[in-house]
């Protein structure tokens, strides 16, 4: 059996933690055409943030799960070079919300750094809604968090914050290969240049292996969901860990994510009960698959 069939059954019969996958919404925003990244909003329930990959300004767009137009916003201070993903996250504030944005892609291996901008979460009205038909709202003055790799120039496309530490991790997007996870750890400090910590390679059973497009970690902090052009995986903290970096040495599972035209965004649910994804087109679907802790039967 050759590596890539072996790969590819692997993940079928993997432990499943999830149900079949269900497209609760088509998001028709003509602004959006290539959703990279997805993050739950942690101000409004039920509320979610997007943005588009290269080619697009400096936009953040929100919708709820009924594919309803609830705002765009300019986000201040900040551009668009290879927006890769997006997620929540505590900052500076205490009981403030925060979006973290990844400027991480690199294709061809070229950047010397890469960049993580840091905005408080807007607060969505029903102005933000009206507006966005006519102009953008703006964010307040992003904080540039600039990062560069201990070990070379890497393309990534996954960004995930911790719901308490704040700590960032980045992992690396590698085609028939394992990606690599790298920390930095909060608080940080606008304009500074901060060296990743190198945490380890994770292993995919997948028929691409790592290329993988988007990540999250739940609002509990125990678990890390991915995704790549083809499913959903996850990493589950052991109960009896308390140190999160043991999650990225335990065992990846698969999930269905559905069909999606370029799937490249996954979060959770804002209960942490359910995993959403969405993919990069024109109006595209909003997939949800709910937990229900099930095991495979081997």
């Amino acid at each position: 059996m050759s590596t890539l069939v072996f790969l590819f059954v692997s993940a079928l019969i993997l432990f499943q933690n999830y149900g079949p996958p269900v497209t609760l919404a088509k998001i028709a925003d003509p602004a959006v055409t290539e959703s990279s990244g997805l993050a739950a909003s942690r101000t409004a329930p039920g509320a979610y943030w997007t943005h588009n990959d290269s080619g697009d300004g400096p936009f953040i767009y929100a919708f709820d799960t009924r594919g309803n137009t609830l705002g765009t916003f300019r986000v201040t201070a900040a551009t668009n070079r290879d927006w890769e993903d997006i997620a929540t996250g505590p900052g500076p504030q205490p009981n403030r919300s925060y979006l973290y944005i990844g400027d991480t892609g690199d294709n061809d291996h070229k950047r010397p750094e890469v960049v993580v901008y840091r905005i408080p979460e807007p607060q969505l009205t029903a102005a933000d809604k009206n507006s966005s038909k006519t102009r953008p709202g703006s964010t307040e003055p992003a904080e540039a968090i600039r990062l560069v790799y201990p070990d070379g120039k890497h393309d990534a496309e996954a960004l995930m914050v911790h719901s308490s530490t704040g700590n960032l991790y980045i992992m690396t997007k590698v085609a028939f290969g394992n990606p690599t996870v790298y920390e930095a750890e909060a608080p940080f400090s606008s304009g500074q240049l901060i060296t990743l910590k190198r945490i380890g390679e994770v292993r995919v059973a997948s028929i691409l292996g790592g290329a993988i497009t988007g990540g999250s970690i739940s609002p509990d902090g125990r678990r890390v969901a991915l995704c790549d052009y083809f499913g959903g995986y996850e990493l589950v903290l052991p109960a009896t860990s308390k140190n999160f970096d043991d999650i990225w040495k335990q065992k990846v599972t698969s999930f269905n994510l559905g069909k999606r035209k370029q799937g490249e965004s996954i979060t959770y649910r804002l209960d942490g009960n359910a995993v959403l994804a969405t993919s990069e087109g024109k109006s595209f679907d909003l997939i949800q698959v709910e937990l229900v802790r099930r095991r495979s039967r081997m």
